[in-house]
């Protein structure tokens, strides 16, 4: 499995979370609602002489002052997660409670206040995972602080002569294999990631404190432990009028933006655009996961290296786009003297990250037609999965025609003209920071547009429709791609784990921004000169393996969770039968 699948799979695996309300007011409500259902089901068929004005405002005050303290004993004082705790653990005491009542009157016999008990111990080994899965409290602390909110409701609903129950050696029984149960599963998944991770669980922790609370520190410490110093190139392509003004680039850098918001490098584009003057298109490079810039430091120091750029050449002419379509493939070219810039698609079909060995390949084929530089961009401009061999193949063949239509090409002189979407205050979740920029090639009485979104990946076909609006409206879209910025995966909350462009923003809407932002820049052509600047920084990357491992322990984490649950499931059941 590739890195990008490892990590889709991690983000798969988060959306087991997406049960959880979206605001914790739902369930502070929802455990309120709960609590006065328990309460009211214990009125009318457990306790004789139950005085409901009494013990209700006392089972909500147990349950409204234990959800504060709980939260000040996780890891990072996280008042939701110790509401949304509460919220699923009086659910699961109103089932068992529900079951009782249910079986009991089936059987037509009296209810039992040992299901109250029953439930109130399962509400227990309830927390005990949750505390040292997702909120970060040690066993020994979990062991203890179980029973706090269970056993306080319980005493709050149940009258004092009743108590006796929990000394009832059938409730205490099932009472200890449900706890031990609960703890030998916590024990066990902590453990399925070894030797590579030493405990699951702190992982699993930092992973959804980056995603739900926007701090990275925990994983960013984690992915610095593996991380290795690499030695990372990044090409531009600065144009600019002759008089030296209207500076525009497109940046090539082999790094990938990720590997999720907001950690690392995830969102490398904006930040380069940002110090280029937002006047820039940021490319993805046929590169993966591997490359990625594991801390906000390393972000800073790789952006210090960028400034030290050289320059290898300079021209001032360029040839018309060449497109060559081989099945899905589908390639795009253009010659800046002796430099090519290509631009790789699978669109509408999509594919994942670009292999390495595919620019290995090309740039060996331009180098065999005598060209100086390859500039190879992965387009990303379709959602798909990892890329087949016949693709790959047929993405060869196309760029190999494109090279070979390159070398005949004239020159002519360079005009341009360059516009972004900065003065239109663009807001869409499925676009980040570096919003949409479109660049005009003009020769003689033709003009060619590529345009640029500061996104990650696109919705399959919008390529497509974009292409068309601004054919209808005379302007000749060649390619749009994006830069597969990791940034768009903030507060998201679907399989994706992030929102490619399209999912949000309609494409039709998008179509028009296109058509606006191509009009400004053909206003915007003149003749002016290119130069391509090179630089080599020495910085820390990601590295493989570690989603790999954590993928691996979530995977093996859940299949044990489905037995554990089925155990689970077996033990009520009996309990309920035993009882009968």
């Amino acid at each position: 499995m590739s890195d990008s699948n490892d990590i889709e799979n991690i983000h798969r695996r988060y959306t087991l979370t997406l049960i959880n309300p979206s605001s914790y007011y739902v369930s502070l409500f929802g455990s309120i609602a709960i609590a006065c259902v328990i309460s009211f089901l214990c009125f009318n068929n457990f306790i004789t002489n139950y005085e409901i004005v009494y013990h209700l405002p006392a089972a909500l005050g147990a349950l409204l002052a234990i959800q504060y303290i709980d939260s000040r004993f996780t890891r990072h004082k996280e008042y939701s997660k110790s509401l949304h705790m509460s919220f699923f653990g009086n659910v699961l005491w109103l089932i068992t409670i529900v079951a009782g009542i249910i079986g009991s009157s089936m059987l037509s016999i009296e209810p039992a206040l040992f299901y109250v008990a029953l439930g109130m111990f399962i509400f227990s080994s309830f927390r005990i995972g949750i505390m040292t899965t997702t909120l970060g409290i040690s066993m020994k602390k979990a062991c203890v602080l179980c029973f706090v909110q269970p056993l306080a409701m319980f005493f709050a609903l149940v009258p004092i002569s009743m108590w006796s129950v929990l000394y009832d050696v059938q409730t205490l029984a099932f009472a200890v294999v449900f706890l031990g149960v609960a703890v030998a599963w916590s024990y066990i998944t902590n453990r399925t990631g070894l030797p590579m991770i030493k405990s699951t669980h702190k992982l699993l922790q930092a992973y959804l404190q980056s995603v739900s609370q926007n701090d990275p520190r925990d994983m960013e410490s984690i992915i610095l432990e593996t991380s290795m110093q690499s030695d990372i190139s990044t090409s531009q392509i600065r144009f600019s009028t002759n008089d030296d003004k209207n500076d525009f680039r497109m940046i090539l850098p082999d790094l990938h933006p990720g590997p999720f918001h907001p950690v690392g490098g995830s969102n490398i584009p904006y930040e380069i655009y940002k110090s280029m003057n937002s006047s820039a298109m940021v490319l993805h490079s046929i590169s993966d996961h591997s490359l990625n810039l594991p801390s906000q430091q390393d972000v800073q120091d790789y952006l210090q290296e960028l400034s030290n750029s050289r320059v290898s050449k300079k021209g001032m002419t360029c040839t018309e786009p060449v497109t060559a379509q081989i099945n899905k493939a589908h390639v795009v070219g253009i010659r800046l003297d002796e430099t090519a810039l290509l631009f790789l698609s699978l669109s509408p079909h999509g594919m994942e990250d670009v292999p390495v060995i595919l620019k290995t390949e090309i740039e060996q084929m331009a180098k065999n037609r005598n060209f100086e530089h390859a500039l190879i961009v992965d387009t990303h401009n379709a959602m798909g999965g990892e890329i087949s061999q016949e693709d790959s193949q047929d993405l060869l063949t196309a760029a190999k025609n494109v090279l070979d239509i390159l070398i005949t090409k004239s020159n002519h002189p360079l005009q341009y003209g360059y516009a972004n979407s900065q003065s239109m205050n663009i807001q869409t979740s499925d676009l980040a920071g570096g919003g949409i920029g479109m660049l005009c090639l003009a020769f003689e009485q033709k003009k060619y547009f590529l345009c640029w979104a500061d996104a990650n990946n696109m919705e399959n076909g919008v390529r497509e429709e974009v292409i068309a609006h601004l054919k209808n409206h005379g302007h000749e879209l060649v390619e749009m791609f994006t830069s597969d910025t990791h940034s768009t995966t903030m507060g998201v909350r679907n399989r994706n784990g992030y929102y490619e462009l399209g999912s949000v923003t309609k494409s039709e809407r998008l179509a028009d921004w296109c058509l606006t932002i191509a009009k400004q820049a053909e206003k915007n052509i003149a003749e002016g000169k290119f130069e391509i600047l090179e630089n080599n920084a020495k910085v820390r990357v990601m590295g493989s393996g570690i989603f790999e491992h954590l993928s691996k322990a979530l995977d093996s984490s859940l299949n044990m969770t489905k037995w554990f649950m089925i155990l689970c499931t077996g033990i009520f059941l009996i309990s309920i039968f035993l009882r009968f």
